[in-house]
């Protein structure tokens, strides 16, 4: 697995693996209210997706609008019932809680949300609106992603004081959240949060937190909003700016972003050829095109920090790829002797890549630690070998827990898979443990497969257990 180190054994002892905690509040209850026979049978897939979540059925708008519980929920509703509740007094009832529309109306499907709200003003209720129908936006494909989103979106509006890590997604067309949430979130599993947005005014409050754009200014423009925690935005290019519900906003917004947060890397999502001026800028998606979401997985992995360490000369040609923390100790150690790779370095420790990657796989304190220094020369390059040696020494003896057991090696986890309690092992994948262990440990491709994997008992047991099986022969090949 690369280079390693051996602590002295008078001195070793065991380190806790701390979990990798996105949103420290969790959905606890999902509600609908839904005449849609379809829509109350996709309950079934939200709690097979996400078993730690209860799921209630109500049956008339009396009973939505008098809900009352002090757990963080998620309130799910159809066309008529949402136009039937008093949102204002299910608001006051519960102080965690999103509300959501799943509409069969295909002009809401593809509306900008003025328009919306001219022709079917019940859709103002909705904290977020998705796209549902017979065929291509099935409720029972989606629903794990809605409930995702409003978790998602309830921790960054109300318990943000720990620094997030956000795909911001803007777009006017609740039919591209359906199609696309589901997508992006089996690429980035627990490891970032996604906020929608839907026209300019909405996405330059939530980036810079102001609501015009002269009121953006001096040194402390990232102390508001949530820009300085935005790894990427994905972003069409016509969405509503001001009366102008046509307007390409997306141009002037990737400009803004590039011109204030220039570590952000930006997507074009859009079929329209005005996208392709900006691809000095940003990565053009088409949408629906064959073959592109391959590319945006790719993309992700690269420059999100998600997959390798992606190293890039000043001609962009990839210069190093580092699949783990050994292979990016070896690229410090070469920097040492090479001027030109010390340079790009000290570009990307000024751009936050290193600290974004190591969050992304595990190294919570390391990455915390190297964020807020901008050193340079001899003096980063010495910081960057110490903390990091200090994590490769650390990872031997970082066990994984399992109903008591210690994990410290693929043997050790794939016996524990096939033995121990099904709810101990649950709990873990529901909060992320196994891929951070693994992340930690170097094994990124086995902890890529498992990361968005959920569910219980036996059979989410034997899952896991065929996937360990699978790499620890490729990795046993390897050596």
């Amino acid at each position: 697995m690369g280079t390693r180190f051996k602590l002295n054994p008078e001195r070793q002892r065991e380190y806790q693996l701390v979990p990798r905690i996105i949103n420290p509040v969790r959905l606890h209850t999902a509600v609908m209210l839904a005449a849609d026979e379809q829509l109350r049978g996709a309950l079934t897939s939200l709690q097979e997706n996400m078993p730690w979540v209860q799921v209630e059925m109500l049956l008339d708008p009396l009973s939505a609008t008098n809900y009352q519980s002090p757990q963080p929920k998620v309130m799910l509703f159809d066309d008529v019932a949402l136009n039937a509740v008093a949102v204002e007094q299910i608001r006051q009832n519960n102080r965690d809680v999103i509300l959501v529309l799943l509409s069969y109306n295909p002009t809401i499907h593809c509306s900008p949300p003025a328009v919306a709200r001219e022709q079917f003003p019940y859709t103002a209720k909705a904290d977020l609106v998705f796209a549902v129908d017979r065929d291509q936006f099935t409720p029972e494909k989606i629903l794990p992603a809605i409930a995702r989103c409003a978790e998602d979106r309830l921790n960054i509006e109300k318990y943000s004081r720990a620094r997030r890590f956000i795909f911001l997604v803007v777009d006017d067309e609740p039919r591209w959240f359906s199609q696309f949430l589901p997508v992006l979130y089996n690429i980035i599993g627990q490891r970032a949060d996604v906020m929608l947005t839907r026209t300019y005014e909405e996405t330059l409050r939530f980036l810079f937190g102001v609501e015009d754009e002269v009121e953006i200014y001096g040194k402390n423009y990232h102390l508001q909003g949530h820009g300085d925690d935005v790894i990427c935005l994905i972003t069409d290019i016509f969405f509503p700016k001001g009366d102008n519900a046509g307007s390409d906003a997306g141009r002037h917004l990737t400009y803004l972003v590039k011109k204030y947060y220039p570590r952000i890397p930006i997507i074009i999502a859009s079929k329209a050829r005005e996208g392709d001026d900006l691809k000095d800028l940003a990565f053009i998606m088409p949408k629906g095109d064959i073959g592109s979401l391959d590319l945006l997985k790719n993309y992700l992995h690269d420059f999100t920090g998600m997959g390798d360490f992606i190293i890039q000369n000043r001609s962009q040609t990839i210069c190093h790829r580092v699949r783990n923390i050994q292979g990016l100790w070896e690229v410090i150690v070469q920097a040492e002797q090479n001027a030109e790779l010390l340079h790009l370095l000290e570009m990307y420790g000024q751009n936050d890549y290193f600290s974004t990657w190591l969050y992304m796989h595990g190294f919570r304190e390391l990455a915390d630690f190297l964020r807020p220094r901008q050193d340079r020369g001899q003096r980063m390059i010495t910081v960057l070998k110490r903390s990091i040696k200090r994590e490769m020494l650390r990872m031997a003896y970082t066990p994984l827990i399992i109903d008591g057991t210690r994990i410290f090696t693929l043997d050790d986890l794939l016996s524990a898979l096939r033995t121990k309690d099904p709810a101990a092992i649950q709990y873990l994948s529901d909060h992320d443990y196994f891929s951070i262990w693994l992340d930690r440990h170097g094994y990124s491709e086995l902890a890529e497969e498992i990361r968005p994997i959920h569910g219980s008992g036996v059979k989410l047991e034997q899952t896991l257990a065929n996937i360990v099986e699978k790499w620890q022969s490729i990795y046993q090949k390897k050596k």
